[in-house]
């Protein structure tokens, strides 16, 4: 759904890659993961003569730029890897053009732009499903951006819908109040998060008297003021074609498609009175900002009441570097924060200078140095030390300053006090010791891989070109960069630590959690029969959808239907190869038969320790060893526990691929899990449980499964404090030794590689993998349907969201009604938007911020689920309207016309999937896993399209169960719960 963005360890090139929620939010569930490497001095000259090679070609080479004559940036890169394009709109306008009072107006607005406007009066997540775009947008500090990706026919009628909402879009004063209510919601989601209400309360330090001390998707105190004229003007003001850019990425012909720009965008007028920096935002007397000519870059006007009276040029940022470092010379103590939560948080913040400042480079290279990796100075400093469980750090540059944030996890009963010396020590030692060339070459490579590896996909690539145009005002920015970044020294590094790492200047916070009973997690919920009256609402009419939808180009040529060659060797092992020679990188995913449904009841957590501690060591080589053969090339490997599988991911530019496959041969066959390091990762382990049970999505998650699923049942096991414990190095041993086997192991390669080549090197490497017995196996027991209603309410009383699942047992990948049933949820709740749960608890009533559902459905019968977030206050009545439209659709069925919408959503959105090398190496993998024949990879879009509406309604009827359903809602105590 919509969202703000999270800047990643390097300022401008993935800045919102992956649309994180906010500075630190906090439900972010994606390993930390090891980049590493092994190779000689004259391997390394070649890696770094393969990086200038390629570099051109994977940024901004063929990107055009034209500015229309009413000042909109055009920027265009043809792409024809895949039949698919994305259209991004970006606006230059974000948090940084408000003020207290106004605070999250940007991001309402990105909301309200979803509405529908005068020609199109309709939700626009509808229009964008029909059309099985995969679109979304984000607000951040500098900029609003909305985007699609599509199969290339459908490229007209994304810029005809973004051209109209660029002038068109209707505030209707009941859409406002519905959609202040999710954008509270959203908020609220947030403020669950100790890390975000400690990032929120240091950022406003840092930046006393600027907006990027706001937060950016606003407080509930100013979005609750906010009125129709205040978010029509902020529209007006900053909704103008001179200030935005559309940026398209994908297979199109350029010259055709800048005649159709001219068409939709070119007769849209410039915005009154462009360039006017004195305009008010909305009533709350906020300067509206200037806006940028061809590629200049502008400052907007902050009020009085910032303390900024005129607009700042990026040249004077250096003078404001220096007014915020006298701002932070008063702030000698930390800030405090003790409220009700789990785990001590350390985080300090350094401001530093704008992205265009020469100094950049040098600042990324540094925070490689400082935390990327088991070898890194504050990891080796803190977490190896046992006083932390977790250093994570960031460089944000943006468009007038930025920050160097580092935010600590403190390990168990370990004083924050105490850490935060140990940083400073570890800080000041660097500056003191230097850094050394093989420290700095490492981070380099890293730097320049990740970049590299970032932008394999089309969505991507144009995500890199509408930020840098935005925030640093030239899309070529990211080029400049990088060649700055192959420059930089030692002796840069140390400079850079001793010019903005200073004690004097930093801002330090501490989250000290007060005394908090933690709910029990897996005690037996309350059942009790609801007693809501059922009133079928009037269902979404697809008709409408349809009277709306722009015309589609017809279709272009079919996808090539290229398949993957399979091997399997005599030890078992199946292995899948597709050559891309797209970019020159290689994605590498796997799966072994050994998750967490092999835990032992009173070990759980076992699968998991043994998958994450994998990298830890071997016979050939200690853990640290492995993190620099892989540091090196900038390669990542990562191992994640799933409840049927271990799955394996990996990516490597494509000249070390041999590396990467090296470590996992290693790594798979030679672990031998040293004391220390299982001691460690047992603390980290033991820390990460309890922040876990202090959010209300992992709390509902764990009663919802275990009120679904008995005790002894393969899925019914969570982890516990006491199962942790138990664990043993033995046990580690033994559960690797008896489910780690080439037989029940599957790898897929997709990438810039020869066939014969790789299939002989994984030969080499995997050959030798014996194999003894038979592949431990299980059998899941038959779960049956609960009588009536379960419902369960575990309190967290410092929550201010609640988190709701739903849903009972469901399906295996092989039912017969699993095509129909993916139909059947597309339309219940397949998108937050144009789905019917969407459509009404989401959009009409604004009930909750995002609301799911789906078929979970593996090798065994998986879960039926629906999730939502709601307002405690409106928890009941959202679980209410919910059930509500599972008993509508189970006694009425659906309609033809959304099962045919439906049909066509799915099958673009696979298509588009398809483009994307990780999601084709994933899709390719578990085909093979559920013992899918290879052309399933082609097939599967004719199959969703042979779905009839008969076979729709049957799955509605035999899977839709609104009165035998488990509901959990964790979070606040939901008010009117029926018991």
């Amino acid at each position: 759904m919509y969202g703000f963005s999270k800047f990643y360890r390097y300022p401008l090139p993935l800045l919102i890659l992956s649309l994180w929620l906010l500075a630190v939010l906090l439900l972010s569930d994606q390993p930390a993961h090891s980049q590493h490497s092994v190779i000689s001095n004259k391997e390394k000259y070649q890696s770094t003569l393969l990086v200038k090679r390629i570099m051109p070609s994977t940024l901004t080479e063929n990107v055009r730029k034209t500015v229309l004559e009413n000042g909109l940036t055009v920027l265009t890169k043809e792409v024809h890897t895949a039949p698919v394009v994305t259209v991004q709109v970006w606006y230059k306008v974000g948090s940084r053009n408000e003020e207290p009072g106004v605070n999250g107006i940007a991001h309402q607005l990105e909301h309200m732009m979803f509405k529908g406007t005068r020609n199109r009066p309709i939700q626009f997540g509808r229009l964008f499903s029909a059309l099985g775009s995969d679109s979304n947008a984000f607000t951040s500090y500098d900029q609003t951006a909305y985007y699609g990706t599509v199969e290339r026919n459908k490229l007209k009628a994304l810029l005809v819908l973004e051209a109209d909402r660029m002038q068109n879009s209707q505030i209707e004063p009941e859409q406002l109040a519905s959609e202040k209510r999710v954008v509270i919601s959203e908020l609220q989601g947030y403020e669950n998060s100790p890390e975000y209400r400690l990032n929120r309360a240091v950022m406003q330090a840092v930046f006393p008297n600027h907006a990027y001390g706001l937060p950016v998707g606003g407080t509930k105190a100013d979005v609750e003021k906010f009125e129709v004229e205040q978010v029509e003007k902020y529209y007006r003001n900053f909704y103008n074609p001179d200030n935005a850019v559309l940026v398209i990425v994908g297979d199109f012909q350029t010259a055709n498609t800048l005649e159709t720009i001219k068409e939709t965008f070119g007769k849209i007028p410039r915005g009154q009175g462009a360039g006017n920096r004195g305009q008010e935002a909305g009533g709350g007397g906020q300067g509206a900002g200037g806006r940028e000519q061809g590629a200049g870059v502008i400052s907007p006007s902050l009020s009085t009441q910032h303390g900024l009276n005129a607009p700042l040029p990026l040249t004077a940022l250096t003078t404001q570097h220096s007014l915020l470092s006298t701002q932070h010379s008063l702030l000698s103590t930390p800030i405090v924060l003790r409220e009700p939560g789990v785990g001590r948080l350390l985080q300090v913040v350094y401001p530093l200078p704008d992205a265009n400042q020469p100094d950049v480079p040098a600042l990324d290279v540094m925070d490689y140095i400082l935390t990327e990796g088991r070898n890194s100075r504050l990891y080796q400093a803190l977490v190896e030390s046992g006083l932390a469980s977790e250093v994570t750090a960031s460089v944000t540059s943006l468009r007038e300053s930025g920050w160097y944030e580092v935010l600590v996890t403190a390990g168990s009963k370990q004083d924050l006090k105490k850490i935060d010396s140990m940083l400073s020590s570890a800080i000041a030692n660097v500056a003191e010791k230097s850094v050394t060339s093989e420290e700095v070459e490492q981070a380099k490579t890293q730097l320049i891989a990740d970049v590299i590896l970032s932008n394999r996909d089309i969505t991507s690539q144009a995500m890199r070109l509408g930020t840098d145009e935005t925030t640093a005002g030239d899309y070529r920015y990211t080029d400049r960069y990088l060649a700055a970044v192959r420059l930089v020294k030692p002796t840069d590094v140390v400079t850079v630590i001793n010019k903005y790492l200073t004690k004097e200047v930093r801002t330090v916070g501490f989250f000290e959690p007060t005394q908090k009973i933690i709910a029990e997690v897996g005690d037996k919920p309350d059942s009790a029969q609801t007693t809501e009256n059922f009133s079928p609402l009037a269902p979404v009419l697809p008709s409408e959808v349809m009277k709306y939808l722009p015309p589609v180009d017809l279709a272009t040529d079919a996808i090539a239907q290229v398949l993957p060659q399979e091997f399997k060797f005599t030890n078992g092992l199946r292995i899948l190869l597709l050559p891309d020679r797209s970019t020159p990188t290689v994605t590498l995913s796997g799966h072994i038969q050994a998750g967490t449904e092999f835990d032992p009841d009173n070990k759980a957590g076992l699968a998991a320790f043994v998958a994450e501690n994998l990298l830890n060591g071997t016979n050939n080589k200690d853990v640290l060893n492995i993190a620099k053969v892989l540091a090196e090339r900038g390669a990542s490997l990562d191992f994640q526990t799933h409840r049927e599988g271990v799955h394996i991911e990996g990516d490597s530019l494509a000249e070390d691929l041999p590396i990467l496959l090296e470590v996992l041969a290693d790594v798979v066959k030679n672990s031998t899990f040293p004391v220390k390091e299982l001691e460690l990762h047992r603390q980290q382990t033991l820390t990460d449980l309890q922040l876990e049970l202090d959010e209300p999505s992992e709390v509902a998650r764990r009663i919802f499964v275990q009120s679904i699923y008995p005790k002894k049942h393969p899925l019914h096991t969570f982890p516990t404090e006491e199962s942790l414990q138990q664990i043993q190095r033995q046990d580690v041993i033994d559960f690797k030794a008896k489910h780690y086997r080439p037989d029940t192991t599957v790898i897929a390669l997709v990438g810039d590689f020869d066939l014969d080549k790789v299939r002989s090197l994984i030969k080499n490497e995997f050959g030798d993998w014996e194999v003894s017995g038979q592949a431990p196996t299980l059998k899941y027991p038959t779960v049956s349907m609960p009588e009536k209603i379960v419902s369960v309410n575990p309190v967290l009383p410092d929550k201010t969201q609640a988190v709701t699942y739903m849903g009972y047992t469901g399906i295996n990948r092989y039912d017969p009604r699993f095509h129909a049933a993916l139909v059947l949820n597309q339309i219940l709740g397949g998108d937050t938007l144009s789905s019917r749960l969407g459509a009404e608890v989401r959009d009409r009533q604004g009930l909750s911020y995002g609301i799911y559902s789906y078929f979970q459905a593996g090798k065994n019968a998986g879960t039926f689920l629906i999730e939502m977030q709601t307002s405690p206050e409106d928890s009941s009545k959202a679980i209410a309207s919910t059930r509500e439209i599972l008993q509508q659709i189970h006694q009425q069925g659906v309609t033809a016309l959304e099962v045919e919408t439906a049909k066509r959503t799915l099958i673009s959105n696979y298509n588009v999937s398809l483009a994307n090398p990780e999601e084709l190496t994933d899709r390719i993998l578990m085909n093979k896993v559920y013992g899918l024949d290879k052309v399933e990879l082609h097939s599967f879009t004719d199959k969703i399209q042979k779905v009839t509406l008969d076979q729709v309604n049957q799955a509605a009827r035999e899977l839709l169960h609104p009165d035998k359903i488990v509901v959990v809602t964790a979070g606040p105590s939901v008010l009117g719960t029926s018991k």
